[in-house]
């Protein structure tokens, strides 16, 4: 039953650090390499590069409820929205992410 989940490939959960730039301040965050994937393919289509993303992102989350608890788990479920609104049909190659 859980084949698909157990099976996949450990590259696209292993974690992995990037130091960005928010709200003026430096910072690392740690995604899986998958939502990495996929947050760098969403700021190639919104125009930006992902660290100016990401900022605009906060800026906006930060705007929108007065104050962001956990920014890592906003970028999952970012993730799992664009995924959504994309049918779910989103290829992660791992490779990508570094």
């Amino acid at each position: 039953m859980c084949e698909i989940y157990a099976g996949q490939n450990p590259e696209r959960y292993r974690p992995i650090n990037r130091s960005v730039r928010i709200g003026g301040h430096s910072t690392s965050i740690q995604l899986e390499a998958a939502f990495w994937i996929l947050i760098d393919e969403i700021a190639r289509e919104q125009g930006y590069t992902t660290a100016q993303f990401l900022s605009k992102l906060y800026d906006e989350a930060l705007e929108i409820n007065g104050s962001i608890s956990n920014f890592s788990s906003l970028l999952r479920t970012s993730c799992l929205i664009y995924a959504d609104r994309r049918g779910g049909m989103v290829q992660t190659h791992v490779e990508a992410a570094e």
